[in-house]
Parts: C-alpha cells; structure tokens; sequence
C-alpha cells in the first residue's frame, strides 16, 4: 500500500475520513432533531428554568470567589468566610435599600407620571423648530406618515388587553420564575463557593489522564477571562452610577438617583449601554434648559474621560484584550440571536471562544510545525506559564 504524502499526514490522512464522517453524523442528527425537536421540549422548559439562576450565582460567584480565597488566607475556614460573606453584602443591600427606597421610589413615581409631559413638550418643541425652518414641508409629510403608521396601535392594544386570560397566565409565569430564580440562585452560589474545586476535578477525573492538564489550563484560562470580565464591569458600572449621581445632582438634574441607577445597569453592556442611559437624561434636561442640556453634556464628558482613561484601564487591566470593533460585532450578532441576554453575556461568551480557538491554534501551529518547519521556517509557538 502506498504511502501517503506528507500533507495527507498533515491534515490526518485516515484520521480525516473518519472526520468527516463524524460531521456527516452530526449533520444527519441536527437534521433529525429539527424534525422531532417536539419530543425535546421538556428539556428546553428544563434548561431555560435552570439557566437564570444559574447564570446570576456564576455573576455572583466571580465577583465573590476572590474575596473567600482572601479570607482562606487569613486561615478562615471557606464555609465561614462565605457565610461572613453572604451575611455581611446581604446586610449592606438591605441597609441601602432602607435607606435610599424611600427617595428612589419618589423620584421613580415621579418620573414615570411626568416622562410623557416631557416627550409632549419635547415634540413640541421640535414641531416648533420644524414650522420655522426651511424643513417644514418634509416635517408635515413626515407627520402624516406617523400618523398613518401608528393609527391603528390603538386596535392592536385594545386586541391585545382582550387577551385578559393569557395576560394572567403570563404574568403569572413571569412572578413564577422570578421567585424560582430568587429561592434557587442563593443555594446554586453557595454551593458553586463551596465545592468549585471539587466539580473541576470532578470533570476532569472523567476525562482521559492524557487530556487532563491540556483541558485544566483551557479551564483556568476561561476562569480568567470570563472572571477578570464580569468584575470589571460591575465595577466600572457602579463606579459610572456613582459618579453621575455626584454629577447630576451638582447640576440640580431633576431624579438624579434614579438616572443613575439606569446608568449604572445599562452600562453593563459595553458601547450601546451609555447610549440608553443617556437618552432619558437628555430629554429631561431639554425640557428643563438649554442650559442645563450643557450642563449634562459637561457631566457626560467627565464621566466619560475618567472611566475611559483612569477608571477602566486600571481595573479591566489587560486581561480582556478585545478590539472595539470586535466587541460592536459581539454585541450586534448577540442582540440579534438572543436579544438583551445575548447582548450582557456576548462578550463573556466570546473570551471562552477565544480561549478555545486559541488553544486550537496553538495545536495546529505544533503540527504545521512538525511537518513543514524545516523547510521555510514554522510559527513562533507561544510560551504558557
């Protein structure tokens, strides 16, 4: 039998077959899953119970995993460390909230009765900009065009309240789920800070000895990646929260805290998330003033610089070394696949990818390495800790 050539062993001679008749199985079972995905719905039912809370106690075990490991340093048994832990942040978030809801829930009423007025007067005011200027013909046209479009939401909204009984059901499931998350994710954090060692371990007897270190340092790489990440941002996030409180309530803005508090947790999501937070704070400060529509940008540019330049550079670090163009096209194909979620875990979900991919590559260059290297020269192969 002949031998087989060089780049026939490059790319795994027989190895490639096998290969891809692999992916021609895989492609037969994804086909036949999409004819017979009914029988599999209780699993989804299953998984989409169990992904929220899931997803909140990895939040929440990354941003408090640190802070137990310091504590076991101090010679603190971890079971106590995490219930000193858990006590003491449950402490602080219930003085807080005793003490700022009453204000909260003032300003958040308020806002919620006097927004409309403040969009009315806007449109107002824009129609009024409008009448004086050369653009008033595009400005009617426009006009009749909206009002055309949205004439009939009025129905639509009258044919969706008549759903009384399906809006029950909804609603009802909506509170279902969010108390099934609130009892559950406590337990899931306790547990993920108690016993994380032993599930890695736990998943790494199950894998073959000789697969174990390779899949061991790919699991501390995600750990840093997906870790340095979310604390990152819910630092930097209350950190812009705080600031823009300071800020506005500086320059008089009416509902300073609950602007910021949008702020704070819309700029969890990198780029798009100031852009939403910004928005009622500009519609609320045209009303007021032009004035004091300066005042904000003022604000807005300080806030901005020292995030950008002194804020996350010194606690994002170097970790997540993500292009901006990269992350705008995360947050678009995440959005668009999975809506809001898609676009908070798109970035976390792309380190553990890029840590994948990367270990891929570094494989390959071995390989190309092995067979092609003398000839022209191989790849630099990177050197791991």
């Amino acid at each position: 039998m002949k031998n087989p050539s060089r780049f026939m062993k490059f790319i795994g001679g027989r190895d490639l077959f096998y290969g891809l008749i692999l992916l021609i199985l895989i492609g037969v079972t994804i086909f036949l899953y999409h004819k017979i995905s009914f029988i599999f719905h209780p699993f989804i039912v299953i998984f989409a119970t169990v992904a929220p809370p899931v997803i909140l106690a990895f939040i929440a075990y990354y941003l408090m995993n640190p802070i137990v490991n310091l504590l076991e340093r101090f010679r603190i048994k971890r079971i106590w460390g995490i219930i000193i832990i858990i006590l003491g942040i449950s402490g602080l978030l219930t003085g807080l909230v005793l003490l700022t809801a009453p204000a909260i829930e003032t300003q958040v009423k308020g806002l919620i009765q006097n927004f409309p007025s403040y969009l009315t007067q806007m449109g107002e005011g824009i129609q009024s900009f409008f009448k004086r200027s050369f653009l008033d013909s595009y400005y009617e046209q426009g006009y009749e065009w909206l009002i055309t479009t949205l004439g009939d939401i009025p129905n639509q909204i009258g044919d969706y309240v008549g759903k009384t009984y399906e809006s029950v059901v909804n609603i009802a499931n909506t509170v279902t789920q969010v108390v099934v998350v609130m009892i559950t994710f406590p337990i899931i954090l306790f547990f993920l800070l108690k016993d994380s060692a032993q599930f890695k371990e736990y998943i790494l007897r199950l894998l073959p000895p000789k697969l174990r270190g390779e899949v061991n340092q790919i699991l501390v790489n995600m750990d840093v990646q997906v870790g340095s990440y979310i604390r990152g941002q819910i630092i930097v996030a209350t950190c812009i929260g705080i600031l823009l409180f300071i800020g506005y309530s500086i320059i008089g803005l009416d509902y300073a805290i609950t602007l910021a508090i949008i702020a704070a947790v819309t700029s969890v999501v990198p780029y798009l998330g100031p852009t939403i937070a910004i928005s009622p704070a500009i519609i609320i400060a045209i009303v007021d003033s032009p004035f004091m529509l300066l005042k904000l940008a003022i604000v807005w540019v300080a806030v901005q610089f020292l995030e950008g330049n002194f804020i996350s550079p010194n606690v994002m670090g170097i970790t997540m070394k993500i292009h901006p163009l990269t992350i705008i096209i995360v947050l678009l194909v995440g959005g668009k696949l999975f809506g809001i979620v898609g676009m908070i875990l798109g970035i976390p979900g792309y380190a553990i990818l890029k840590v994948i991919v990367v270990y891929l590559f570094e494989k390959f260059k071995l390989r190309y390495n092995h067979f092609y290297g003398e000839d022209d020269g191989g790849y630099q192969i990177t050197e791991h800790d």
